[in-house]
């Protein structure tokens, strides 16, 4: 990892978040495969001893921590993904390692008749979260990685597990989330939730708290649903894009409230999302059984892999839409490791159990799709130049939507189509403090359209200048911010299936380019 800490930076990355940590057990899985993902905790306190190149008890505690170090040095934060809802103990025909043979009715969650453990993870069993015995030692495992091994927040699998109380019923307000919430040795720690659980049980704009950020779920299936031509998905776009108010809004939050990505571990890839149709699981061993069927997914008109050149620019093209509405959407974008070179799992979207090929980064490929990576980079430039300026801002998320000046549009000024079989749409705000005009098309039509740019009051031709066009072959996909080149036509054709991005400055002493 520390080795790697150049290509991070390379790529401007502001944050990792680690899948989890914690020693788990590497046979939760079918036969003759091995626990890649680590969703298997055995100790809460211990670093993954595997993980470490020394074999002496402080081996994995001393390498965690010169890691962590590393990469703040390099202005890098650490996020764990942590495992409190179920533990490796699984269900009855499970093996007995920790607290089923220490306390197995305090620490688990049981059915009425006490016969059988209750499962809202899907993994057998989960920890009886609310009890006063299991809240301390949650809080106790938070507390020892933030004083001992200096990380700088957690992403809570399966976070609505927590929510609920010994009998599985949810709960108002959990002790437990605040207890986290309001520990001072806690404070000021970032906060993630998955806010659902296995069961049923989905709290995306309604999980309990004040300090929580969330994976916002339905940013990943509406912008998927958008660029695949889906019906019926222009007006959910448009809130996702806006930093989903209408998920949030109701709490008063800032807008970094949502965590908005396409892609996760958990699911296809970006290079899968857009090559395959279903999924295809078959090396897990399960029948094909496991992982998601609701992809949302759209393979281009092959599946699988290509040698059609028009499909890959297709596929590749589609990559870039969905990386850029990421990063020009409010909220905290989120990456896959790899989507920037199109890493691929051959379809499989639940690699859990594949510590082989299938799952790790191939190096080759940063060469392969230099382009690619030379997009996201350039994408991820301006995001966190515009994120460190504006940093010391705390402004609610209703306020900031209330207080732009923002206009919608379609082909034609000011006439947006909210139709159900609408494909296409665009938005224009200011920045005020930046002094910028940003003009965002977005095209999932199958076929061209143009778009009426929308006139320059005592602007000199050509003050439209493009930054993105996510149809054009790179170098002029995306430009540097300060060679963006001029416009000079009223309108701008975007391309079937395409993002664009325009901009203009005032012409301003302080703002001349």
């Amino acid at each position: 990892m520390i080795e790697k800490i150049a290509y991070l930076q390379n790529l401007g990355i502001t944050a990792v978040e680690l899948l989890p940590v914690f020693q788990f057990d590497v046979q939760d899985c079918p036969p003759g495969k091995t626990n890649y993902w680590g969703y298997a905790p055995v100790s809460f306190f211990a670093p993954h001893q595997a993980y470490s190149s020394r074999r002496d008890p402080l081996g994995p505690v001393d390498e965690f921590r010169d890691m962590v170090k590393a990469l703040h040095k390099a202005g890098i934060e650490v996020i764990l993904d942590v495992v409190f809802n179920h533990t490796a103990e699984s269900d009855a025909a499970g093996p007995t390692i920790c607290f089923r043979g220490v306390d197995n009715t305090t620490y688990y969650t049981l059915e009425k008749d006490r016969s059988r453990y209750a499962d809202y993870a899907g993994t057998g069993n989960v920890l009886n979260a609310n009890h006063t015995v299991v809240r301390r030692m949650i809080v106790d495992s938070l507390r020892y990685w933030v004083e001992s091994m200096h990380v700088d927040g957690f992403r809570f699998d399966l976070a609505s597990v927590l929510a609920r109380d010994e009998t599985g019923q949810p709960i108002p307000n959990p002790p437990i989330l605040w207890d986290i919430e309001s520990d001072p040795g806690l404070a000021g720690i970032k906060l993630i939730a998955e806010a659902w659980d296995a069961a049923g049980l989905y709290q995306v704009g309604t999980f309990i708290g004040d300090s929580w950020r969330e994976w916002n779920g339905r940013f990943r299936d509406d912008v998927r649903s958008f660029f695949r031509g889906e019906s019926g998905s222009v007006a959910r776009i448009a809130d996702r894009l806006l930093g989903s108010p209408e998920i949030y809004g109701h709490k008063e939050g800032e807008a970094e409230q949502s965590v908005n990505y396409v892609t996760c571990h958990d699911g296809f890839t970006m290079n899968d999302l857009v090559s395959y149709d279903r999924k295809h699981n078959e090396a897990n061993g399960e029948g094909n059984r496991d992982g998601a069927d609701a992809n949302h997914s759209w393979n281009c008109g092959v599946e699988g892999p290509t040698d059609d050149a028009a499909i890959e620019r297709l596929r590749s093209q589609q990559v870039r839409n969905f990386l850029t509405v990421t990063m020009c959407s409010l909220g905290i974008p989120m990456i896959l490791m790899g989507d920037e070179v199109r890493r691929t799992q051959s379809g499989n979207n639940n690699a859990y159990c594949q510590d082989n090929e299938t799952s790790w980064f191939d190096w080759t490929l940063v060469e392969t799709h230099g382009d690619l990576h030379r997009f996201v980079t350039l994408l991820v430039a301006r995001r966190v130049q515009r994120g460190t300026q504006h940093e010391w801002q705390r402004i609610s998320l209703t306020r900031l939507i209330r207080q732009a000046e923002k206009t919608w549009h379609g082909v034609k000024l000011c006439r947006p189509d909210w139709s159900y079989d609408s494909h296409s749409l665009a938005f224009e705000a200011t920045l005020r403090q930046e002094q910028v005009r940003v003009y965002l098309i977005m095209n999932a039509y199958w076929e061209p359209l143009d778009f009426e740019l929308p006139p320059v009051e005592n602007g000199p031709p050509g003050a439209w200048r493009r930054w993105i066009d996510t149809s054009l072959v790179s170098p002029e996909d995306i430009v540097p911010w300060q060679k963006a080149p001029s416009l000079a036509c009223p309108t701008y054709r975007a391309e079937a299936r395409s993002v664009v991005v325009l901009f203009r400055k005032s012409e301003t002493p302080e703002t001349r380019m």
